[in-house]
């Protein structure tokens, strides 16, 4: 029986209790469904290829990752049940002719979220258990478990963090102080991040789907100040206080939603 204890992650946006009532589970089709965004059927509705369709194959060489003797490491920050983390690794890694190619590259991917039986789904369905790992995880109570990801792979740092529509539930939910903590937090274990951040506009469907299923508002919605182009917030909060600089827009999802790529300064 999992823990019912409130957990913090995103599923492309995930932060959720670590159990989905049956209530809850008959909810799916409707996205008011999940308040803290662990949406169980979310790829259902915004496939990897939105994000993918705009993020170059050759990211990791660009950034200077070439094959050789030392692994690298991408985090995947919120990942639901683990389609997107799959994707996005064929996209970058994985060649289509020879499979093996991707052992030499030696890149290794770690997922987590906090809703344990998105974690279980996406550790099931792994295809590349070798190259992919998935683990639930609560990073606001610490990073001491992707600490030792990088101590086993004898790196101080992830090469690439994907935080992708995540910002938003950790916003809503822990304020404005919970959202620039996670922003330190992966800029501090970090080299590269590439941040989605969800626009104003979806707080608000956010809070009114809430209240449309007459549940409680979400804790801190009234209070943000935080409030406007959250993206451009996300970026001053990097630049000035995380030691990070933009370097590139990848342009906008069909959500409307920016894709920046950050660099450890």
């Amino acid at each position: 029986m999992f823990s019912t204890r409130k957990y913090f992650g995103g599923g492309h946006a995930t932060m959720a209790t670590c159990t989905i009532s049956n209530d809850a589970a008959d909810e799916t089709n409707d996205p008011g469904a999940a308040p803290y965004g662990n949406f169980i059927n979310y790829y259902t509705f915004n496939p990897p290829e939105n994000r993918l369709s705009l993020i170059p194959a050759t990211i990791l060489q660009d950034l200077g990752y070439k094959d050789g003797h030392e692994s690298t490491l991408i985090l995947d920050v919120g990942c639901n049940s683990g389609e997107l983390s799959v994707a996005f690794y064929k996209h970058l890694v994985l060649d289509p002719v020879c499979e093996e190619e991707t052992k030499r590259r030696r890149v290794h991917l770690l997922g987590f979220d906090l809703d344990e039986i998105l974690i279980q789904r996406a550790q099931q369905t792994n295809p590349l258990p070798d190259c992919i790992s998935f683990i639930p995880l609560d990073i606001t109570e610490g990073t001491d478990q992707l600490q030792d990801y990088l101590n086993h792979h004898s790196c101080s740092h992830f090469h690439l963090c994907l935080c992708l529509a995540v910002t938003m539930w950790v916003h809503l939910n822990h304020g404005d102080s919970g959202m620039l903590q996670l922003l330190s937090r992966l800029a501090s274990i970090s080299q590269h991040l590439l941040l989605e951040a969800q626009p104003w506009k979806c707080y608000r469907s956010a809070a009114r789907r809430l209240r449309k299923l007459g549940r409680s508002d979400f804790d801190h919605f009234k209070t943000l100040k935080i409030r406007g182009d959250v993206a451009e917030h996300a970026r001053e909060h990097l630049e000035k206080h995380c030691g990070m600089e933009l370097i590139q827009s990848f342009g906008s999802t069909s959500w409307d939603r920016k894709l920046l790529l950050f660099k450890k300064r």
